[in-house]
């Protein structure tokens, strides 16, 4: 009796004596062939194709700061206060009495000789009394009272002491005026991550080769994963004193609190509290000449907070294309003006259409892409921030572990570490394969960890490019 669908019946494979195709010598990779192998192999590539080029966006800090150890749970710093008397948005006026009133507590004395400003409107005037701590009586030297400023009530005044002014034999003069400071302090956070792979993946030997961001190139085993891991960790080691966030007073009986974090204060963060904010730039305007008009916006504005000699920008592809374009149109060489550039600006060789620095008035600006803000992966996924501008300034301060003044820049990570232990960047190997024996788990753990702060120091010099209304390259 035959055999029926037996499954030795394979008539249909008929060897042949020379290697060609034919449709009845071939084995599917389906059906009930022989399903665990194939007749041609495929062709394949062992080297990583570099899709993404340089993949790592870290080095910003490095290149505009520094970092330094520390041993406490908090670092405190103080900053100078201005030596000049000055208020903005006085909150009323009364004309009969020449009374000026101020919504905080003033310091100005009998007297001092102020200005006092609103709008269009400038009075100089001497002061007669001070009523209170939040009010003073005021006579202008060149008119019988206040009116000029506008009736009783008005808001919104300027006013800052010039001087004083004394009758011969005068005593009691003034007040004592105590230095003005301000305290700031932030506090370091803790980041982990780990790589695991467990025993029986470590011995599936496979090699990649590759050429890794640090520059090197070679073979990887199975820890090309645990590389990449850390690259990311090191990434995130700069991207979290960018953007940490400090717990808010509105947070404070919240989950979040109840976790135990209480956050740090980043970059950004710093900034939009302490420093200063320019919505929409358009540096790139085509209209003749608004780029660089508004671009001494922020020339004008950093000769209010201290005028640092050297900044440095820092900025998305957007931005920074459109200060080329700022500054070409301030050529007048060559046809259209476009003539700048290297090798002499022959039209034969190369045009540079490109920047790195420049100085306007009395600032010099060094100017950098920023790949942070261009990634499509962190902040180039969301656009809203343009550039950041940083002083390349250093503040003396005193350092209690080294016992003297030293010069920090404006802008450093503080790590936690001490001679015990030292937390910048700890990495070590935990579990029971490759080696290290550390438990009974089947896998080798590799553990990562950094506790550090970023300090931002007079960040009233570091201005925040920002894209306010959400509509990206306006």
């Amino acid at each position: 009796m035959p055999f029926n669908s037996s499954g030795a019946a394979l008539s249909h494979l008929t060897p042949r004596p020379v290697k060609d195709l034919y449709g009845s010598n071939y084995l599917s990779i389906t059906g009930n062939d022989y399903n665990f192998t194939k007749q041609f192999l495929p062709e394949v590539y062992e080297k990583e194709v570099e899709r993404f080029g340089n993949r790592t966006v870290a080095g910003f800090l490095k290149m505009v700061g520094a970092e330094m150890p520390m041993a406490s749970d908090q670092v405190v710093w103080s900053e100078q206060g201005r030596i000049h008397i000055a208020y903005t948005g006085a909150v009323g006026t009364d004309v009969s009495a020449g009374l000026i009133t101020f919504g905080e507590a003033h310091n100005i004395n009998v007297a001092d000789t102020i200005i006092v400003n609103k709008g269009g409107v400038t009075l100089k005037c001497y002061v007669t009394a001070t009523p209170s701590a939040t009010t003073i009586n005021a006579i202008p030297y060149t008119a019988a009272d206040i009116s000029g400023l506008g009736a009783d009530g008005v808001t919104a005044l300027n006013v800052f002491v010039y001087g004083s002014e004394y009758k011969k034999g005068s005593a009691n003069v003034g007040n004592s005026k105590d230095a003005d400071f301000t305290t700031f302090t932030n506090k370091p956070i803790i980041l982990r991550d780990k790589y695991s792979v467990n025993g029986s993946d470590t011995a599936s030997i496979g090699w990649v080769e590759v050429t890794t961001e640090a520059g090197t190139g070679g073979y990887l085993w199975y820890l090309k994963s645990e590389h990449e891991a850390r690259l990311r960790f090191e990434d995130q080691l700069e991207m979290a004193m960018i953007e940490a966030e400090p717990v808010s007073s509105s947070q404070l009986d919240t989950a979040l609190a109840s976790t135990g974090n209480h956050g740090s204060q980043g970059l950004f963060s710093a900034i939009e509290e302490r420093g200063l904010i320019y919505n929409n730039p358009d540096f790139g305007s085509v209209a003749a000449g608004e780029g660089l008009a508004e671009f001494d916006v922020v020339l004008q504005e950093l000769d209010k907070q201290g005028a640092i000699e050297e900044n440095m920008m820092f900025l998305n592809r957007g931005t920074s294309l459109a200060i080329d374009n700022m500054l070409a149109t301030q050529n007048s060489y060559g046809t259209g003006g476009t003539s700048y550039g290297v090798f002499d600006n022959s039209e034969d060789m190369a045009i540079n259409l490109g920047f790195s620095g420049f100085r306007r008035g009395s600032y010099d600006f060094y100017k950098s892409d920023w790949k942070y803000l261009n990634d499509g992966t962190t902040r180039g996924l969301i656009g809203d921030v343009q550039g950041v501008l940083v002083p390349a300034g250093t503040s003396t301060v005193y350092d209690q572990q080294l016992g003297k003044n030293i010069k920090r820049p404006f802008l450093h990570v503080r790590y936690r570490a001490s001679e015990a232990d030292d937390r910048r960047m700890k990495s070590w190997i935990t579990g029971s394969v490759g080696g290290n024996y550390t438990s009974d788990e089947d896998a080798m753990n590799v553990h990562f960890l950094s506790e550090r702060c970023l300090c931002v120091q007079a960040a009233n010099n570091f201005i925040l490019f920002k894209d306010a209304d959400g509509v990206t390259g306006d």
